[in-house]
């Protein structure tokens, strides 16, 4: 097997496929439903045969071509590159200088590199968390539930209880503050004092709203209280966070580590959680994990499980990992949860690999 920096490992091809998946809950917000997980899966195969596999998720259906015509032509241009990651991302930078690299472009360069980091570990024959330095351990993980109401939350909640969890989050920003107020509590008397409980309002509250409805719930327990407003309007969560006692936490909307930084800048969270795809994969969130480190921020995951449980093992300020199953229906082992958290599995890589029985089922081709 050749040494990964050795520069006779280039890049052969990169395939694209859409699919779009079931998932067992609707994720449901203040804003919208999102009904199922339409993903692109992309598998980068390197000179040696080691592959790479990530995959993105793109919110609605209608983005999954486009998307991944959008991989598929910046994976042309990495063909015949060395597989050299932080390389990789300088060459994709330049060549969407005058683009930007935000949007669909953003977001096919993070899967792009995502999957370069994978192929780099297979072809060290070394997990991920390793290949960067760090060793697998547990990562404790949150439970991520939706705008599920009193009966259904209730549900969800408890199983999360037994299954370990000693985190869940539930998604908040009902018609009335008197509705958020009564699922929060019937949340808390189903998961006792013991288990935190974490809101997100899907920014979908105006400032006043937003610091009106937080003080409300400072009695509740609130571990934090996640994007109350526009995730773009820095300075409105700076405002609102100065007159809430409860940590406001942000980050799964940031494009990269400067919106990040900017936000960091002006003061707007307590809290970071970085989104593995739109910060930029994993080399966009090693850059995110220093920018945490040098202010203390404790730093979570948004959604990609199965590479987070890597990226947060090498992170200085690790805190929570998300677990939202959004792809474990075309993978072949899906990351396991145990006693309320996760380890990165054994195997060389992220552990990503397809289920093609069901890829095939849940495949989406372009007309």
């Amino acid at each position: 097997m050749n040494h990964p920096t050795d520069p006779s490992i280039l890049i052969a091809a990169v395939q694209a496929r859409a699919v779009n998946v079931p998932l067992e809950f609707p994720v449901r917000t203040s804003v919208g439903v999102v009904a199922t997980a339409p993903l692109v899966l992309i598998d980068l195969h390197a000179s040696d045969g080691s592959i790479g596999r990530a995959y993105l998720f793109t919110y609605t259906p209608l983005a999954l071509e486009a998307t991944r015509q959008m991989v598929t032509a910046l994976g042309e241009v990495l063909k015949g590159q060395p597989l050299a990651p932080f390389d990789l991302d300088r060459l994709l930078a330049q060549r969407l200088r005058l683009l930007g690299r935000t949007g669909l472009a953003g977001m096919a360069c993070a899967g792009l590199d995502m999957a370069a980091w994978d192929a780099l570990a297979v072809a060290r024959g070394l997990p991920l968390v390793e290949l960067l330095g760090g060793r697998r351990r547990p990562i404790a993980a949150y439970d991520s539930h939706s705008l599920d109401g009193v009966e259904l939350g209730v549900q969800r909640a408890e199983r999360a209880v037994a299954q370990g969890f000693g985190a869940i989050k539930t998604k908040v920003g009902y018609a009335t503050l008197a509705e958020d107020l009564r699922v929060v509590r019937a949340l808390r008397q189903a998961i006792g004092d013991d288990t935190q409980l974490l809101v997100d309002y899907n920014q979908g509250l105006a400032g006043p709203e937003a610091v009106r409805r937080i003080h409300a719930l400072e009695g509740e327990g609130i571990g934090w209280v996640e994007e109350p407003t526009l995730q773009e309007d820095y300075a409105g969560h700076a405002r609102i966070r100065a007159q809430v006692r409860l940590p406001i936490q942000m980050g799964e909307n940031w494009c990269g580590p400067d919106e990040m930084a900017k936000a960091l800048e002006a003061g707007a969270c307590d809290l970071v959680m970085p989104d593995a795809m739109k910060i930029g994969g994993v080399t966009g969130w090693l850059r995110a994990a220093t920018l945490a480190q040098a202010r203390g921020l404790p730093m979570s995951s948004h959604i990609f499980q199965e590479v987070s449980v890597h990226l947060l093992a090498v992170t200085p300020t690790c805190h929570l990992l998300e677990r939202m199953d959004l792809a474990g229906p075309v993978l072949a082992e899906p990351l396991a949860f145990e006693n309320g958290g996760a380890i990165a599995p054994p195997q060389p890589g992220t552990g990503i690999a397809w289920n093609e029985k069901a890829v095939r089922r849940f495949e989406v081709r372009a007309c």
